[in-house]
């Protein structure tokens, strides 16, 4: 995935994809605006682009291109991180917000269009939800009081269980709930799918700040456990501090067991078949019987254990922890995921950590925008088929299609022209291009919510009953065999996805817009914006994880050793490139966390330059076409973030900041000529130095 990160979003499971909190909240516009189907989006690379700095694009890349935009640009007080992608998301919401609004005016024929409407008004009534108060929590935290035995808790821990993790396109590797579940297409049998069982159970971002001694660290720490005392005093729970330090200290158990970022990325470390049968005795400590029953998964025979040594670490701790303990982990996890929809100071309460103390955000977004947020969580195909019919012209989906093509057949070419790979293998990357479904705007098939009951009023029931309604939805799968055209993103959403196990791309219609994509804009500005990107989608499909699948999706070595032994020699010079670059004193990029992006980035820019010189042939000389290119990618990445923000996503998110993904342009030679760069310059490479993969 090609996003960059921001703060945390309110799109669940399978749309947790690497960064895809860009397309949920935002306000004002920054920078310069142009208008598109009637309505202000963020202006196209050749509106945006001032005149170049003083800084030379040989010494700092990103600067010359975005420098003013840096300099003159405040991140807006309810953001954590702001840019191109959080300006198109924050416009394109604005735009949604007013068609769901609008819904309310006139009674709706389309039985989905009410839900929309009835879900969207019920969670922005904060007048009602307040009135309500803390009742219509009451029945959830009543039924967690009454758990009396080891087996019930095993029921309340299943039916908590939700499909909300995806391995292969995430930031997030856990889920609050104990375990996650993910349900796709086997890795060994491409037939059928399978559920995968993964990590859970914290509520801090990632295992790391549970089990660092960095001073940053200790403070979330004790900030967190506060949090945590906090809700559960605002629910009527007596003696809160010392029920918190059991939860947070039973937290911090959970995370030792737990995989790092690292090995949850390496594929072939998260395949572990195990049988129903086989959890009693490798996780033992847990009653799995029960849990599967709760979770609907009592006649699921095969399971992919992502995180073994969690699943087992965790089972021990249910065998071990105090039940009380353990009954306050699951009250607090349930305030803590439903405070959105409970009265205004738990709400507040959640912000004030998760938004300011971890994210550095000093103000909450409007209640329209997090009202939006909920309702594409809840009715995503829903809400998407309103933008669509309303803002995605089908002579934008044509242009983008063809310029799909064409950079499906610069990729084929390169993949020819390669000199080290060997025959066989280049037939098995020519197939995987051959067979790959590429998804433009929307699906082909839109979701139908017959069977989800929305309440008008109900805020907190219509989000409990999306949730279960989305999990019952996975849990069909299992019955089928895997669609390779399903749709792993809503339209609404700024942001591109590789399927590597469908072998599919998806780029959704809200992508498809300045500053990536412009109808008025030059092509050279195009394929360096949105032609980047599908190049990007595209050379996932051969960074180190794609290139462990096959045309089919299945998880098998297609490669010879020499082509292997090759491509991780290239992969080595660029995980040294990026653990060069360092943000802070005391904070370097993780080289090896970011290399599949960092692979797709540099693939996907010089797929699309292959391209966009293809697509000029028998077309007149655009002067400066080069220099607009790159400038076109530059300004894709133009982004300013919180410190807070930015330490976090280094720790834990697979891809670099902005400014260094920019900078990948310093690999390729058509840049060299087209800004000057001479040698000397911070960001020149000899030749023989330039990384060189596909």
């Amino acid at each position: 995935m090609r996003v960059a990160t921001a703060a945390a979003s309110s799109f669940p499971g399978p749309w947790r994809k690497r960064a895809m909190a860009l397309a949920l909240s935002g306000i004002a516009l920054a920078g310069g605006a142009v208008h598109a189907h009637g309505q202000e989006v963020a202006a196209s690379p050749a509106a945006t682009v001032a005149a170049p700095t003083a800084v030379l694009p040989g010494d700092d890349f990103y600067d010359y291109v975005n420098g003013d935009w840096l300099r003159n640009t405040e991140i807006p007080a309810d953001r954590s991180s702001w840019g191109s992608f959080a300006i198109l998301a924050n416009a394109t919401n604005e735009r949604i917000i007013g068609l769901v609004e609008g819904l309310a005016a006139a009674p709706q024929a389309d039985a989905s269009a009410r839900q929309v409407s009835d879900f969207y008004r019920s969670w922005i009534d904060e007048a009602a939800i307040e009135a309500k108060g803390w009742a219509p929590i009451k029945p959830l935290l009543k039924k967690i009081d009454g758990i009396r035995d080891q087996a019930g808790l095993a029921r309340a821990l299943g039916e908590s269980l939700r499909a909300d993790v995806d391995p292969l396109n995430s930031t997030n590797f856990y889920t609050e709930n104990l375990f996650g579940l993910w349900v796709a297409q086997d890795l060994n049998d491409t037939t059928r799918n399978v559920a995968y069982l993964l990590q859970g159970g914290l509520g801090l971002p990632d295992r790391a700040f549970y089990l660092s001694d960095s001073a940053r660290m200790q403070g979330l720490r004790a900030g967190y456990q506060a949090h945590i005392a906090a809700m559960l005093k605002q629910a009527g729970y007596s003696d809160a501090p010392a029920r918190a330090a059991r939860v947070f200290a039973l937290e911090q158990q959970i995370a030792a067991s737990h995989a790092s970022r690292e090995d949850s990325a390496d594929v072939a470390k998260g395949n572990n078949p195990w049988r129903a049968a086989d959890f009693a005795s490798k996780a033992p400590g847990l009653d799995w019987k029960a849990f599967f029953q709760a979770a609907g998964l009592g006649k699921q025979a095969d399971f992919i254990v992502w995180h073994p040594t969690a699943m087992t670490g965790s089972a021990a701790l249910v065998g071990s922890v105090p039940l009380a303990t353990w009954k306050d982990f699951l009250a607090f996890h349930t305030i803590n995921h439903f405070s959105t929809t409970l009265p205004k100071a738990a709400a507040d309460q959640r912000f004030a950590f998760y938004g300011s103390a971890l994210s550095g955000t000093p103000q909450q977004s409007l209640r329209s925008k997090r009202a939006l947020a909920a309702t594409n969580a809840a009715l995503s195909d829903a809400v998407g088929k309103l933008y669509v019919e309303r803002y995605f012209p089908p002579e934008s989906k044509a242009r983008v299609q063809d310029m799909v093509t064409n950079i499906v057949a610069a990729f084929s070419r390169r993949i020819d022209k390669l000199d080290w790979m060997a025959p066989a293998t280049k037939a098995q990357a020519q197939e995987k291009l051959k067979t790959l479904y590429v998804g433009v705007g929307y699906p082909e098939r839109w979701e139908n919510y017959a069977g989800l009951r929305v309440v008008r009023g109900d805020a907190l029931g219509n989000v409990q009953r999306a949730e279960q309604f989305h999990y019952r939805q996975e849990l069909a799968k299992l019955g089928q065999s895997p669609d390779r055209k399903a749709w792993a993103m809503p339209a609404q959403l700024v942001n591109a996805v590789n399927l590597p196990l469908q072998n599919a791309l998806n780029f959704p219609a809200a992508i498809l817009q300045p500053p990536f994509f412009d109808p008025a804009a030059s092509d050279a500005a195009n394929y360096g914006g949105i032609g980047a990107t599908i190049g990007h989608e595209i050379s996932h499909s051969f960074d180190d994880q794609g290139a462990q699948f096959d045309a089919q999706g299945k998880l098998r070595d297609w490669w010879t050793p020499a082509d292997l032994a090759h491509f991780q020699s290239a992969s080595k010079q660029l995980v040294a490139q990026f653990a060069a670059y360092k943000p802070f004193p005391d904070l370097a990029v993780n080289g090896q966390l970011t290399l599949s992006e960092n692979l797709a980035d540099l693939a996907g820019v010089a797929a699309a330059h292959d391209a966009f010189t293809l697509s000029q042939q028998g077309k007149p000389a655009q002067p400066g076409a080069d220099r607009d290119f790159f400038t076109g990618y530059g300004v894709s990445w133009r982004s300013k973030a919180r410190e807070a923000a930015a330490r976090q996503q280094i720790l834990t998110d697979g891809h670099a900041p902005a400014q260094y993904r920019a900078a990948t342009v310093r690999n390729l030679d058509a840049w060299y000529p087209a800004f000057d760069v001479k040698p000397g310059q911070q960001l020149y490479l000899a030749p023989e130095q330039r990384v060189r993969v596909w």
